[in-house]
């Protein structure tokens, strides 16, 4: 299902043209920043209301003395700017979920496209293109995805596609961009499998998932810890951490003295008595399951162990506290790895949070800052494909994102590999500050490391 977005649309183009005019007429201000008012904001001469002409005071001019000369005023010719008339329009389609369940998150993805192609599209516009984003509402729903793409491919001027948000969609489009020879960045996919196929046209800008049990070894070495246990679920998402966990904690001179897979959610007496005979200093969960997580916590904490818990971006949810209870962020306290914080944790996007609550009056929301990196690269890939002079193709873009280097973003600098990963990923380390939910937006960040992709 396409989403209906033509107000956004065309005043999008109408503002980056304006811009353009501006800048060639002289009359734009150099390099000072404006922020960008939301494409949907179309800004008209009107009146003010509520004032009717006889209540405008007029002031009436003091009469020149006939004696004193007034000399001629001399016409000087101006120039007219002209208008600009692109030679062919570039689409950049965006395919997100813009309506039922996560219309949030969907919505504070396309604003920030939105966002990236008015303040970024200036080179691509001195180059005679204009730039529309064309956004579709895949509805979280796989066969509307299907025909999103498919819609998405038909039209020959999209060169680029913002999405999609989860990995089991992409999963399932992948091909359908694969054939069609047209790059798509995700801002939000991370899981392992997103990227196997090692599609040229298939990239992200998060790192992928099973990336969080490196970085947690990572932490754990830089913490000092020295002996380590580990847990976790059945699922591939909970073995792929575990796997790499261990291997990098082995690496790093680590000592696992225990390792245990279980999809117990009530009872964790078993594994309990084995961590505290074990004598680990730290706890890894791999886990996405709030439950299991929280429950195991908290038991643990009432048998007496007083190590360091450290779990994956799963439970980064205050209703994990809830379930494992205020004593689980006492003794050695309670932390997990994130792939997406917030924007405001990127020292670069300070000025995208500004400009983005002030076009839209909220501040962004995860996977935001993400959307508007996804979006430059498009636009930045474009560009390169197009200095020859020609409309780009889209074999020509794919390639072009590839071959980026150092592409800085306002969440980091960006290559890719070969399977469309960002390398090196970015991931982070949070401590859980209270024990109230109340306070989790308090949760302190206190790492941060770059990962080669697993």
């Amino acid at each position: 299902m396409k989403f209906i977005y033509r107000i956004h649309q065309k005043s999008t183009v109408i503002l980056l043209a304006t811009s353009l005019v501006l800048l060639s007429t002289g009359c734009g201000p150099g390099n000072v920043a404006t922020p960008a008012l939301p494409s949907a904001t179309i800004v008209e001469s009107i009146p003010p209301t509520g004032v009717s002409p006889t209540n405008t005071t007029l002031l009436t001019p003091t009469p020149v003395p006939t004696s004193t000369h007034i000399p001629t005023l001399t016409s000087i010719p101006t120039d007219t700017p002209t208008p600009f008339v692109p030679k062919a329009t570039i689409h950049i389609a965006l395919q997100s979920p813009l309506s039922g369940g996560y219309v949030d998150i969907g919505m504070n993805i396309l604003h920030s496209a939105e966002l990236a192609t008015q303040q970024l599209a200036r080179p691509l516009m001195e180059l005679e293109y204009a730039i529309e984003l064309v956004p579709f509402d895949d509805m979280m729903d796989v066969g509307t995805a299907i025909d999103n793409a498919q819609q998405i491919v038909a039209d020959p001027e999209v060169l680029c596609v913002v999405g999609p948000f989860t990995s089991n969609i992409l999963n399932q489009v992948k091909e359908i961009y694969h054939q069609a020879g047209l790059a798509l960045i995700s801002p939000s996919a991370t899981a392992a499998y997103a990227t196997t196929s090692g599609y040229l046209e298939v990239n992200r800008v998060l790192g992928r998932h099973d990336g969080q049990g490196i970085a947690g070894a990572q932490f754990a070495k830089e913490q000092g810890f020295t002996s380590v246990f580990v847990i976790s679920q059945s699922n591939d998402y909970g073995q792929f951490n575990a796997y790499h966990f261990e291997n990098e904690a082995t690496r790093l001179g680590l000592s696992v003295v225990g390792n245990v897979t279980t999809d117990d959610t009530e009872d964790f007496d078993q594994q309990i008595t084995s961590l505290i005979d074990s004598g680990a200093e730290i706890v890894f969960f791999s886990s996405m399951n709030i439950d299991q997580v929280g429950t195991f916590f908290r038991q643990a904490r009432a048998a007496g162990y007083k190590g360091t818990f450290l779990g994956i971006e799963g439970i980064d949810t205050p209703v994990l506290l809830d379930k494992a209870g205020p004593l689980a962020v006492e003794d050695g306290g309670l932390y997990f790895t994130s792939i997406t914080p917030p924007a405001i944790y990127y020292p670069v996007a300070a000025q995208f949070v500004e400009d983005f609550k002030q076009a839209w009056g909220v501040e962004p929301q995860k996977f935001a800052a993400q959307a508007y990196d996804a979006a430059g690269i498009c636009l930045k890939a474009i560009e390169v494909a197009a200095q020859e002079g020609e409309l780009p193709t889209r074999n020509e873009v794919a390639n072009a994102i590839r071959s980026l280097q150092d592409y800085r973003g306002i969440t980091g600098t960006f290559n890719f590999n070969q399977f469309g990963d960002p390398d090196p990923a970015q991931y982070f380390i949070f401590q859980v500050i209270s024990p109230d939910p109340n306070d989790w937006s308090l949760n302190a960040l206190v790492f941060t490391i770059e990962v080669t992709p697993p």
